[in-house]
């Protein structure tokens, strides 16, 4: 739009704009997200929501990279990242102190110990697209989850 309007174009830097450039009540957003959502059957959380959302997840994937998370999130300090969000890298710590409790009560004598090799990153849009496209694969992988489901309730 940009570039078709040209000069009547303004140019407010905003995510979520008119086509002309100019800021969106919050009623219209909020409209089309509550759309969004009953359509894609997601819970009833606020707009907001997807930015805590989002940074939870960066927090997972990048290990508690505060620095890498604090840049893609646009907080102007990585202390706002650890009060905010300190459950998500505590939790980290708690599965850090289980892997180690596990592997030292397992084998005391540590020198015998091999560092655990880490799994490969899974590429989500690829498992998605492979899921959509065998139903068979998908049935696997869901019967799969629901066979892991009780163990989890019994931790």
């Amino acid at each position: 739009m940009k570039n078709f309007l040209g000069d009547e174009y303004q140019d407010f830097n905003l995510v979520v704009a008119q086509p002309n450039g100019r800021p969106c009540e919050d009623k219209i957003i909020l409209k089309d997200f509550s759309k969004l959502k009953e359509k894609a059957g997601l819970p009833n959380v606020v707009f907001h929501s997807l930015r805590h959302s989002s940074t939870t997840y960066k927090l997972k994937l990048n290990h508690g990279d505060l620095k890498a998370t604090q840049g893609d999130t646009g907080h102007a300090e990585t202390e706002m990242i650890t009060k905010i969000y300190a459950h998500i890298l505590d939790e980290d710590r708690k599965v850090n102190a289980q892997k180690f409790e596990t592997t030292f009560y397992a084998n005391p004598d540590l020198r015998q110990v091999q560092a655990p090799q880490e799994s490969p990153a899974v590429d989500i849009g690829s498992l998605v697209n492979q899921l959509s496209k065998s139903p068979e694969l998908l049935q696997s992988l869901s019967q799969l989850l629901a066979a892991q489901s009780p163990s989890k309730q019994a931790c």
